[in-house]
């Protein structure tokens, strides 16, 4: 470490430096700048290590804000993720070292994989499933879920991951927005101790679906679950008849590969379609050069294969890479915090990709978890979901890292596909808290709302000015909202929906989101999302949600409420209705605090006003503008029920 006047700055290390793929900030410079003039030379010499069925007729057709990448040439994701592996020397290496939550453990190489990954691609056709029918994906942390994802790529069906944590309304509302007609899902799984009752919740999304034309169960957990005759299935059973042996075909370079969906500032979740040869090209070069993996690497990310990083640093870049990786089921204090600092010392993680949410809680939880386990074998640590505060930042660089490991401090987003802005961990001197520079090919900005750019360390809103391989195409059913979402504040100009600052050596600093959205452990919630569940419940007249600074989740959720007639505020109701938003969300969304409100800050048309609401969380008082308030007296009311708790 350094000073640059009062600024720590992190130098790579020489050993680290001598090794990595690019060693210095001459040679990144370089490869940025012949990416940003040259996108398509240096796009089409990144995807020609891919294997392709035929090849590309053109790199990039552009007509903001659609994005043709690779037009004309043909490849199969699966095959590039298992096959190129199972038929090489990688064929007995281990693709998947996964251990359950209770223990239990299995190895998976890469030609097991394929065997598997085939047998499953025609357990799906035998069901009927052709390509670009949706199939959603409900599973615990297993690899059967990767092997889900991966067998629906294979025949080009479309999969919809739903993260195991939501509720049966969160499936009802994707299978509807979807169109989806197959399920595959597991009994149950595995979180602290007690089993997520997976089936159980679909049976309630599909109870009135006559769509759903099958549902395959893993079995996971082994308790008694219902099975409806004719459309569920078991997949140990359908498994045992099915070939192993499947030919992957090839599809265009825009087939669709699958659609996840995001939080976003109106009630109705989005459905981000990302498709499949600019998508792997941009998880599979970001894997490469950021995470900088070998092939005696052993690579651990703690995501879920339910949010966007379970997708491009689990199912899909790594696999394209060769790597072998860790996947782990359950939490990471089960049984206790010491539970990742074990797995890491057992399995020889090399490196490891969190959550600045796990960090904090990790460190809350003490050192003496860490300091039982030898965790030599790092060699590189990466932060992804949300912007990692300095403390957490110095505390995982010294305690997890030894002082000697590269922090790459992820910047991206569902709808990016690919990391954007990273340092490269052999290159680029990192301080803390800031994701530093644009990935290659990112032509990133911070600007005002008239387009220009703004100075060092001022604020304004951070955009992408240039297409990228692993760009979202759309929103799924609804492109209207695609443009307007995305593509509206400035002419063919990416806007990302956070608000950031460059400072004088030219680094990104994330602040946070400019619109309605939540950043909650990493996970993205739409305040409007968590305020439609309040309402619909039937004490609730009126509802609005803001986040709040959190130590640990990085932001909380806080909902005021205003009640019907007939309703009187009690801790029992604030409890129901805390509940409630579990039921109709998930856990991840309820309020950590509740307010009974006799009445919300509103305009004089009846807009309610969120940064009166957002500053009161944030100070306890209300000294911002206020003079469009409609009532002025209801501040005072809010400020003694924040203080009556």
């Amino acid at each position: 470490m350094s000073k640059k006047g009062a600024t720590e700055i992190y130098q790579p290390g020489k050993e680290f430096s001598k090794k990595a793929r690019i060693s210095s900030m001459a040679q990144y410079r370089r490869l940025w700048r012949e990416s940003i003039d040259q996108p398509e030379k240096f796009w089409a010499r990144e995807a020609s290590e891919l294997s392709w069925k035929q090849p590309w007729k053109e790199v990039l057709d552009w007509k903001a804000p659609d994005a043709k990448w690779f037009v004309g040439g043909k490849l199969n994701v699966c095959e590039n993720c298992v096959d190129r592996h199972a038929f090489g020397e990688r064929r007995n290496k281990a693709a998947i070292i996964f251990e359950g939550e209770p223990g239990d453990r299995r190895t998976i190489t890469y030609s097991q994989l394929h065997r598997e990954v085939c047998q499953f691609a025609n357990v799906l056709l035998a069901r009927g499933v052709k390509a670009k029918d949706r199939v959603l994906i409900y599973m615990p942390m297993i690899p059967e879920a990767v092997i889900a994802m991966l067998a629906c790529a294979r025949i080009g069906a479309v999969h919809s991951v739903v993260f195991g944590g939501f509720s049966a309304e969160s499936i009802s509302d994707r299978l509807a927005d979807s169109g989806a007609a197959h399920i595959v899902t597991a009994d149950g799984g595995w979180r602290r101790g007690k089993i997520v009752p997976l089936k159980e919740n679909v049976d309630e999304a599909i109870a009135k679906n006559k769509a759903i034309q099958s549902v395959i169960v893993f079995r996971r957990t082994g308790q008694e679950i219902a099975m409806k005759k004719g459309r569920d299935h078991w997949w140990h059973e359908l498994a045992a008849t099915a070939s192993a042996k499947h030919e992957a075909k090839a599809f265009d370079s825009e087939h669709p590969l699958f659609i996840l969906y995001t939080s976003g500032s109106t009630g109705k979740p989005k459905g981000i379609l990302h498709t499949s040869g600019g998508y792997l090209t941009g998880t599979y070069t970001t894997c490469k050069y950021i995470f900088d993996m070998r092939d005696d690497d052993v690579y651990w990310c703690t995501a879920d294969v339910g949010w966007i990083t379970g997708h491009s640093y689990i199912a899909y870049g790594p696999l394209a890479m060769g790597v072998t990786q860790v996947i782990y089921e359950g939490a990471p204090n089960q049984p206790d915090f010491g539970r990742f600092w074990q797995m890491i010392e057992e399995h020889r993680v090399s490196i490891f990709y969190t959550a600045p949410t796990a960090i904090r809680a990790f460190i809350k939880a003490g050192d003496n978890f860490v300091e039982k386990h030898d965790l030599s074998s790092l060699r590189l640590l990466g932060s992804v979901g949300e912007p990692i505060n300095p403390e957490a930042w110095r505390w995982y660089h010294r305690k997890i890292g030894g002082g000697r490991c590269p922090i790459v401090d992820t910047w991206w987003q569902t709808e990016t596909g690919a990391i954007m802005i990273s340092p490269l961990p052999g290159a680029t001197p990192t301080e803390p808290g800031t994701a530093t520079l644009p990935f290659f090919g990112i032509d990133a900005a911070v600007l005002d709302d008239y387009g220009k750019e703004v100075k060092a360390n001022e604020q304004g809103r951070l955009v992408i000015r240039k297409p990228w391989p692993s760009m979202t195409r759309t929103i799924y059913g609804d492109k209207a909202r695609f443009k307007k979402t995305y593509w509206s504040d400035y002419p063919g100009i990416y806007t990302a929906g956070d608000s950031a600052r460059r400072d004088k050596d030219g680094n990104f600093w994330i602040i946070g989101r400019l619109d309605d959205v939540l950043n909650v452990s990493g996970h993205r919630l739409g305040t409007a999302e968590v305020e439609s569940a309040l309402v619909s419940h039937k004490a609730v007249a009126e509802a609005a949600v803001v986040g709040r600074p959190d130590d640990l989740k990085g932001q909380a959720v806080v909902a005021f409420v205003t009640l019907k007639k007939g309703f009187d505020p009690s801790p029992a109701l604030q409890s129901e209705l805390r509940n409630h938003v579990g039921k109709v969300i998930g856990a991840i969304a309820k309020p950590d605090d509740l307010h009974f409100a006799p009445a919300l800050p509103k305009t004089r048309s009846g807009k309610i006003i969120r940064r009166l609401l957002k500053e009161l969380v944030t100070t306890g008082t209300v000294t911002g503008n206020i003079t469009t308030l409609e009532d002025f007296s209801v501040i005072e009311q809010l400020q003694n029920s924040i203080k009556g708790g």
